[in-house]
């Protein structure tokens, strides 16, 4: 641990603090060669990939919570954290060591993302937390109020495929006018591979020693431990801690929608299909309809997600166009089809992968589009440069100020589901057909699990 005159203090107490967003560098650390203090909320299972980046860009663990023991090595047994203080309540982290912290990275189930997020935000400590960013639509929304308010802060929502080249490759088609002015995208999704369609389980088994119960339920309603329902996967069904398929994937497969239309809250959206109404958990496949409106620089437009399972069991997915019909071929099990004025583009995958135009003899006729965007040096690295002070703190991209109106549509997709009926938003991105549903937007946190410290 730093000498209790720590970076934060310095920052806060000195006359340079008026100065700060002039030169960046100060903000976080005394020097360049400083190493960056780390913390971490998980450290097992995806919250791996984090601590493994974190480590080989040589930042500094110093503490760490995860409601689980056996996953500590995931800190432990990295050279020169050994001694990282860890923790089974993330509280407790920032309880003793938030003046020695940097950075931050929360990735926790979806329903704990919100609390210690908007605790390091509010704190000018730098966070970045997994996909998607926040379990409601207004948890989102009022993470993007405090990254706008705390202008020191670098932020960071786990979609790696943002940091690729995929959309912008797509952008560059688009801009270009490859296939005219975007009427529609198609999004469809192979998950879940998770319980989704089930009841909520009868009873309850022992907790393991290894578990902390009660930091893992966290802000949710609690409720019985039950062996393998919710622990270590199968929780992202289950609605009290997870946001379904949606939520899971859309902010990888849909990523490129927000990064090219720059669309704001959607005028609408609305269950077209469910298998069944949601309940414990989120339905077995559903299709959610969303309409955004026209700008200054372009026409309004639609929105289309599949995911999971038809009523038959077939998988709930787009027609094939007739052009890839024409040439033998199908749709891949996830991707994009973005259909326009005069065309349509195929981009096969879950990030954005390979954006082609359909037919293959349009794309040989158009060929490559010019290079409009600045491409980046990969998803963790644009964060770590930023929170450096090497470049300023937009350049990591998918901050809280782009993915958090991307998670609050998202979730809106979601609250529309539990909701069972379509919903009218204004520009605000508040429901003003059914005002009573804006409740649902929102779950007040059971008592003593709400964000440490709110600045918004």
């Amino acid at each position: 641990m730093t000498n209790t005159f720590t970076r934060r203090k310095f920052l806060r107490n000195s006359s340079l603090a008026a100065s700060a967003l002039a030169f960046p560098s100060i903000i976080r650390a005394r020097g360049q060669n400083e190493k960056l203090q780390v913390g971490f909320v998980a450290v097992g299972g995806r919250a791996g990939n984090h601590t493994e980046a974190a480590h080989k860009s040589g930042l500094h663990c110093i503490a760490f919570a995860d409601c689980d023991k056996g996953m500590w090595n995931g800190v432990h047994g990295k050279e020169g954290w050994k001694e990282a203080k860890g923790y089974t309540d993330w509280r407790q982290l920032f309880e003793h060591h938030a003046d020695d912290l940097d950075v931050l990275f929360v990735s926790t189930p979806d329903h704990t993302h919100y609390a210690p997020s908007m605790s390091a935000v509010s704190m000018g400590i730098h966070c970045y937390t997994e996909k998607p960013l926040a379990w409601s639509v207004r948890e989102a929304q009022m993470l993007t109020a405090a990254y706008k308010k705390n202008d020191t802060v670098v932020t960071q929502m786990g979609n790696q495929g943002h940091a690729s080249n995929g959309w912008r490759l797509a952008y560059e088609f688009i801009k270009a006018g490859a296939i005219g002015d975007i009427i529609e995208f198609q999004t469809w999704t192979n998950r879940p591979i998770w319980p989704q369609g089930g009841s909520r389980p009868e009873g309850s088994d022992p907790v393991p020693a290894n578990l902390d119960w009660e930091s893992w339920i966290g802000p949710a309603p609690m409720r019985p431990y039950k062996a393998k329902a919710y622990t270590p996967f199968a929780w992202r069904g289950v609605v009290d801690f997870g946001a379904g398929a949606l939520g899971d994937m859309a902010c990888h497969t849909t990523d490129g929608i927000y990064a090219i239309m720059n669309p704001g809250y959607a005028a609408s959206a609305e269950p077209v299909f469910m298998t069944a109404p949601v309940g414990d958990q989120f339905p077995a496949g559903m299709t959610i309809k969303a309409t955004y409106r026209a700008t200054a620089d372009r026409p309004g437009f639609t929105s289309m997600w599949y995911e999971g399972k038809k009523a038959d069991g077939s998988a709930n997915m787009p027609e094939t166009p007739k052009e890839m019909l024409d040439e033998g071929r199908k749709l891949p099990v996830t991707g994009n089809l973005i259909i326009g004025t005069k065309g349509k583009m195929l981009v096969q995958g879950t990030y954005w992968n390979s954006p082609r135009l359909i037919p293959e003899a349009s794309q040989k006729a158009f060929g490559k589009p010019e290079t409009l965007l600045e491409r980046s040096p990969g998803h963790h690295e644009e964060f770590f440069m930023a929170c450096r002070g090497e470049k300023p703190r937009e350049f990591s991209q998918s901050n809280f100020g782009y993915s958090g109106p991307m998670t609050a549509n998202i979730q809106l997709g979601n609250l529309c589901a539990r909701a069972g009926k379509k919903l009218e938003l204004n520009e605000k991105g508040e429901i003003t057909n059914d005002p009573k549903i804006n409740e649902l937007a929102w779950r007040e946190p059971r008592e003593g699990w709400g964000a440490l410290k709110t600045n918004v």
